[in-house]
């Protein structure tokens, strides 16, 4: 019988072992409830119908598998197209709620794909990440890494496995996709609107991680500010190691800068930190921006001017380059755009 001339489905029935409890229901299950042949369940529920079955039996087959509970064996369509449609996602760490926010927006846009994304942390920061399967190529699709360098990636890079790039180095080669921020267009925004306030002495508190999205801040803020004063003091990426970094900078004899330009929200925490210890407020006579907008911004008092990061976006856009990737399409172009929010830690420079 064609799938389109039944009048009514069959009653749904499920096979049934030989001890006369339920098994699995199976798509030939499927197809005696929807009143079809088994090609035709293949078809509706692999979403490769239209223009080959009606709607009125796709809408058969689906309500078939829901009533019976049909699962497809994922295992084994996976086997006969050589895909596992699992991805990898590799970030520096997770002590920062950025890269929570990246797998976030990218496991959704997975979701939607029917793919899987395995999140993996580099147990060395930016240092060499292992390859964390026996197989990574008989395990996964394809690898997405976030704000790592490039060296980072060797093992994994050496599978051949398709490898899209986040907020990293895009004269990476080895990288079938890129997705970056614009990083210095967010450094450009904090050194305006410092600039505009009047501020003309500043220090950089930078990231002592070697990494190309703080190369990039570090290099948009030298080139803004020339003809202003400005230090550049590192200090590793944690609040207490931003405190003794920014006191031992604002400890020198006065006038002191009066700003304090940093890699991100949580080295600016541990700026405001150095000033209260150092009696100086916030922002009457230091003005404190940071990069990044994480939860900790609106947390500190005053709020923290800083460059609000779309995570979440990022994470959505790698993994649907991914996917372009493996479906042999060219991934959507772009660099995405950030956003300077100003709040209360930033104002004119105190008097001379």
């Amino acid at each position: 019988m064609c799938p389109d001339q039944e009048s009514r489905r069959p009653e749904a029935t499920v096979t049934r072992t030989d001890h006369g409890v339920p098994s699995r229901p199976t798509s030939r299950d499927v197809a005696r409830a929807a009143g079809v042949s088994q090609a035709t369940v293949s078809l509706v529920l692999g979403e490769k119908w239209h223009g080959r079955v009606s709607e009125r039996t796709a809408g058969l087959v689906r309500d078939a598998a829901a009533e019976l509970g049909y699962r497809p064996n994922l295992a084994a369509r996976n086997l006969r197209l050589g895909s596992t449609r699992t991805a990898l996602l590799v970030v520096p760490a997770l002590t920062t709620e950025f890269f929570a926010r990246v797998y976030t927006g990218a496991a959704e846009t997975a979701g939607e794909h029917g793919f899987g994304l395995v999140l993996y942390p580099s147990p060395d920061g930016v240092g060499p990440a292992r390859d964390p399967f026996a197989s990574a190529r008989a395990t996964l699709d394809g690898v997405i890494a976030s704000s790592i360098a490039v060296d980072a990636l060797t093992s994994i890079r050496s599978t051949g496995l398709p490898l899209v790039m986040l907020d990293s180095d895009p004269t990476e080669a080895s990288a079938a996709a890129h997705v970056n921020l614009d990083i210095a267009d967010g450094m450009r925004q904090v050194t305006d609107h410092l600039l505009a306030l009047g501020h003309r002495d500043f220090i950089h508190l930078a990231s002592s991680v070697d990494s190309w999205t703080f190369d990039v801040r570090a290099d948009a803020l030298h080139r803004a500010l020339r003809g202003a004063r400005v230090r550049t003091v590192r200090a590793p990426l944690n609040v207490g190691a931003a405190r003794q970094a920014a006191e031992a900078a604002l400890a020198g004899p006065v006038p002191h800068p009066t700003a304090i330009v940093c890699d991100d929200d949580i080295m600016a925490a541990g700026a405001c930190k150095a000033a209260r210890r150092l009696g100086l407020r916030v922002p009457e006579d230091l003005s404190v921006t940071g990069f990044d907008d994480l939860a900790l911004a609106t947390a500190i008092e005053p709020e923290l001017t800083t460059v609000a990061l779309p995570a979440e976006q990022i994470g959505r856009r790698g993994m649907a380059a991914l996917l372009a990737v493996l479906d042999g399409t060219q991934p959507a172009p772009g660099t995405l755009p950030v956003q300077l929010l100003v709040r209360g830690s930033t104002a004119p420079p105190p008097p001379a």
